[in-house]
């Protein structure tokens, strides 16, 4: 039973490293540009570029070397990403709380914006992440009060979309603030999505984008997420003003990846092996109802005859209700197995949640790979899987069981991935 077990995280590393292969930024960006060739710059004009996300350096890599002529790049990443940008000017600031550094990012950006001309053609390079990457907030609000809201939104429990529309409303580059700064220059921007559904106004929180909505639906959903007596003062005050009104210039969005190609290439890679159903509903929202889920999809299949994978793309939360380390890839990945701990099944399984940019919550770790011995494997070491769950301390109890799926940086991000595998 070990053997088969281990052949089947073996499969479901291999199927997770797929998907993330397909979400390689360079090539993506290659591929949109070959098919979209960017606009020359005017007389006397220069390229002007703005690379922000976890998939930055490697988009900025791909598009250097095809321009020609004056070039100006600030590249903006997440701490920790040593990878190279070519001459860009780099900066590797805080996430998923914004720091100093992504202040300094954000002011940069500002000031190369708005030094943009007509002869001038902005190139912007989205990907996941960049929302925490470049706080910029309006007068009266400062980097203090950004990171108090950024923390709150984080442990609300509130889907991604629902805390970009508040980022955006808080913020000078968001919700299209990036276009009204680079007026009157042309703006293109190539994104590589993290955000289910692939709305452009939720990736990074829409730099090149009109916003989610307006102040009025962030205040809404701060109050019914109980946020509102603890965002700063000069938060509230910024959100009760009224909403402003001003038309956005346009801009050339480009789409060049996102988690359903990532979905269909780990099927594609299981396929080899298993007869695979890929689930067409992603896995978002409460990460206890997205184990339910996963666990009712394992009872379905129990009785299944054979080898079969099943998976899912998606980006779920957990609401903190303790003081433990972890993220929602590992939550998820423990819940299943305690689900199925109290129901055992006579077959090996094994379950893998992972975040395709090697990143999990405040961890080294990029998810888990669960199996049905991962809970007796903590009690014999004297752990109390419960209790660990109902302290959000997954990354701690999964290091125990040895469960931990490490990948470390992946240089690119578009969501989650989930693989469950029966033998």
């Amino acid at each position: 039973m070990r053997d088969r077990i281990a052949a089947l995280k073996e499969a479901a590393r291999a199927g997770f490293e797929a998907a993330v292969r397909r979400a390689d930024p360079g090539r993506a960006l290659t591929r949109c540009l070959a098919q979209h060739p960017l606009p020359a710059p005017g007389p006397g004009g220069r390229y002007l570029v703005v690379a922000v996300g976890k998939a930055a350096p490697a988009m900025t890599r791909a598009l250097l070397p095809q321009l020609t002529g004056t070039v100006e790049a600030i590249c903006v990443t997440q701490a920790g990403n040593t990878e190279k940008a070519g001459t860009a000017r780099v900066f590797r600031a805080g996430h998923p709380v914004p720091d100093q550094t992504g202040a300094e990012a954000a002011q940069a950006v500002i000031e190369l914006l708005e030094g943009a001309g007509p002869e001038d053609r902005v190139i912007a390079l989205i990907s996941g992440g960049g929302s925490a990457l470049l706080p910029a907030p309006p007068p009266g609000v400062t980097l203090a009060d950004k990171q108090t809201l950024n923390a709150a939104l984080l442990a609300s429990g509130l889907d991604i979309v629902a805390m970009n529309l508040v980022r955006q409303q808080v913020s000078q580059l968001k919700g299209g603030g990036f276009l009204r700064l680079a007026s009157p220059a042309t703006v293109t921007a190539f994104i590589l999505s993290d955000v289910v559904g692939d709305d452009l106004r939720a990736i990074a929180s829409g730099p090149t984008t009109a916003p989610l909505g307006t102040r009025a639906e962030a205040r809404r959903d701060v109050r019914e997420a109980g946020l509102w007596d603890q965002l700063p003062a000069a938060i509230r005050r910024h959100l009760g003003a009224g909403d402003e009104t001003i038309p956005l210039p346009p801009a050339r969005n480009h789409l060049i990846g996102g988690n359903a190609q990532s979905v269909e290439a780990a099927a594609q890679s299981l396929a080899r092996d298993f007869p695979v159903i890929a689930d067409a509903l992603p896995l978002t929202g409460d990460v206890t109802a997205a184990a339910a889920r996963i666990f009712s999809a394992l009872q379905q299949h129990r009785g299944h005859e054979g080898p079969l994978a099943l998976v899912w793309g998606g980006e779920t939360t957990v609401r903190l209700t303790g003081h433990g380390l972890g993220g929602r890839n590992q939550e998820l990945a423990l819940r299943v197995a305690a689900l199925a701990d109290a129901r055992p099944l006579a077959r090996p399984w094994v379950f893998l949640s992972g975040g395709t940019d090697g990143r999990d919550g405040p961890t080294e770790a990029a998810g888990a790979i669960t199996d049905q011995n991962s809970l007796p494997r903590l009690r014999r070491l004297g752990a109390d899987p419960e209790a660990l769950l109902a302290n959000n301390d997954s990354h701690r109890a999964l290091a125990l069981s040895r469960d931990l799926l490490m990948t470390g940086a992946t240089g690119t991000n578009v969501a989650d991935v989930q693989i469950l595998l029966l033998g």
